[in-house]
């Protein structure tokens, strides 16, 4: 697969000089013991938006500043721009226990499959459909192969699956089985790389895999957002956002920080480094992996694969496309 790449993503052009500032700090940012990630977005004041542009960083939950050594206290600014301390809690992605749900939950068989619906290697629980997508090669011609998106660690396993194995929908948490319910196999998939205690820690931009599927079982339809109409390249703080997930079904938010690296956790130990990532309100729970995030007027924006209950972590589209080397619109 290709290779993640250190440059980040692009940033709306307001915030191209913060961004050049958060590269310089980042590093020292992500090496104190409370920090989970590094983004821009704005200066909170009393609970309020601000609206000035600001270095966020990221924390599992705030601690007073007395109780931290002076060399773990964040510089209320950076080169001249405002800090903001934001607190997102434990980010996870990767296997999860998944509770019994609410009747919302959208974990039926369905045939043709669609987004925002159960799905899943046969030897996790389950996860979500983002949506149909075909060969980006083949986008003048004729698609010979035709695919369902979702994260690695709900196609792939978290780097554990075989190129071939089974997918199923819905997911073995929801009643699939190899027998009756395999959707498709396994087609491709974008590595992670976990921390390995390196000085130069290896990064991911996605979290993302596809699976190949017979289109008579494919419609790129995602239930209750609809048809993607066309791809958001740069995503705005302040975005206003749709999904629609195996868990939680339909849910709206926004962008609350753009170019964030995070920290996010994977179960067993493993710990993965995302650069260039969105952050949103919260919008998702535990089974939401893979649903396809879009602003309301159809729009794809990018691929929801983590998050906490204060906040979602969102892969960007353009850089899901990219390095699976797929189209999820037709534009």
């Amino acid at each position: 697969m290709p290779e993640p790449t250190a440059v980040p993503p692009l940033v709306p052009a307001d915030y191209v000089n913060v961004a050049r500032a958060q590269q310089v700090v980042q590093d020292e940012l992500m090496s104190m013991p409370q920090v989970v990630g590094v983004a821009l977005g704005h200066k909170m004041v009393g609970g309020l938006d601000s609206g000035d542009k600001a270095i966020v960083v990221l924390v599992e939950s705030k601690v007073a500043e007395v109780g931290l050594p002076a060399a773990e206290l964040v510089p209320a600014s950076i080169g001249g721009i405002p800090t903001d301390i934001q607190a997102v809690g434990k980010l996870r992605a990767g296997p999860q226990p998944l509770a019994t749900v609410a009747a919302i939950a959208l974990t039926r068989r369905m045939r043709p499959v669609r987004g925002g619906i159960s799905v899943g290697h046969h030897a996790i629980t389950a996860g979500t459909i983002a949506t149909g997508c075909y060969d980006a090669a083949a986008a003048q011609g004729m698609p010979s192969k035709f695919y369902v998106l979702s994260n690695n660690h709900v196609l792939a396993n978290s780097n554990n699956a075989a190129l071939g194995d089974a997918i199923l929908q819905p997911g073995a948490f929801d009643g699939g089985t190899t027998q009756n319910d395999t959707i498709g196999h396994l087609s491709r998939f974008v590595e992670i790389r976990f921390l390995d205690g390196s000085t130069t820690p290896p990064v991911n931009e996605v979290d993302a895999a596809i699976a190949e599927v017979d289109l008579v079982d494919l419609d790129r339809h995602i239930h209750w957002v609809g048809n993607l109409r066309g791809i958001v390249a740069v995503p705005a703080v302040g975005l206003v956002l749709s999904k629609c997930g195996r868990t939680t079904g339909f849910t709206t938010g926004q962008i609350v920080n753009i170019n964030a690296t995070v920290d996010v956790n994977y179960g067993d130990g493993k710990v993965a480094r995302f650069i260039g990532q969105l952050v949103t309100s919260p919008m998702s729970a535990p089974g939401d992996s893979g649903s396809l995030i879009a602003d309301l007027n159809g729009n794809a924006v990018g691929l929801l694969f983590a998050g906490s209950a204060q906040a979602t972590i969102v892969n960007p589209i353009t850089a899901v496309q990219r390095l699976l080397g797929v189209k999820v619109v037709d534009v």
